[in-house]
């Protein structure tokens, strides 16, 4: 079976497990939704979810934003992760939408230009928030992508273009949200039976599902960490 073979039987599972993926983080548009991507960086989604309305609060467009300082900012996301780094780049990032224009552009160039925004971040809002078709590659997808044989791992840019290769156009945007999902629910990093998974079982090599029916402590359950569908204005899972 090759990569192209093997993706679309992985497509067909994660289809009929998560039908409509819904966006993980709460937002209203392309600023809120490019935001709390920033802040989920080494942060769960959860965790920006429970900061964000305070934030959305005070400062919800980028002119609200660049009217505080980055101090404001650093009080309201102070249960975020690395915090004073993200408050000063919410800060330079709003700024910078507002000297040109005012608006999030649906434009590569212009996201990867602002402050604390990478090609991940960029990925995110150009497919969850104007449907253009992108690959996002977070911790999760980089992971399964090497363990069900899709890619060989190397780094996140090489997973990207590997399954873009792997997984038709028009699937990208719902096929990224869908593993992030099953590698949550279904298939943790740590104390995984292979043997027993749905796409594991047999998408992962032979020596990985041996390796993982080694006894390694007992096992926790899979704990369901999928979100509510979200309410958004003027946004798309891109599906």
């Amino acid at each position: 079976m090759n990569r192209r073979e093997k993706a679309a039987r992985i497509g067909e599972i994660l289809d009929d497990l998560y039908p409509s993926p819904p966006i993980p983080l709460d937002h209203v548009d392309p600023y809120t939704l490019l935001v709390a991507v920033a802040l989920s960086a080494q942060t769960t989604d959860k965790k920006v979810n429970e900061v964000t309305p305070r934030l959305f609060a005070v400062a919800s467009t980028p002119e609200e934003m660049a009217r505080l300082d980055p101090d404001e900012i650093h009080a309201l996301i102070r249960e975020i992760g690395l915090a004073p780094t993200k408050a000063k780049n919410l800060w330079l990032m709003a700024n910078q939408i507002v000297d040109r224009g005012g608006e999030v552009l649906p434009d590569w160039e212009f996201l990867e230009s602002l402050a604390g925004v990478g090609h991940k971040t960029a990925s995110v809002v150009m497919a969850q928030a104007f449907g253009e078709p992108a690959f996002p590659v977070d911790t999760h997808i980089h992971r399964l992508a090497q363990r069900w044989g899709l890619s060989s791992g190397k780094n996140v840019a090489q997973t990207e273009k590997d399954l873009k290769a792997a997984f038709p156009k028009d699937t990208w945007n719902r096929r990224h949200l869908q593993i992030i999902y099953f590698g949550r629910e279904h298939c943790p990093a740590l104390r995984h039976d292979m043997a027993a998974c749905p796409i594991c079982s047999w998408a992962a090599t032979k020596r990985q599902i041996k390796a993982s029916a080694r006894p390694t402590g007992p096992a926790k359950p899979a704990r369901s960490t999928r979100p509510a569908a979200r309410r958004a204005q003027g946004t798309g899972n891109g599906s």
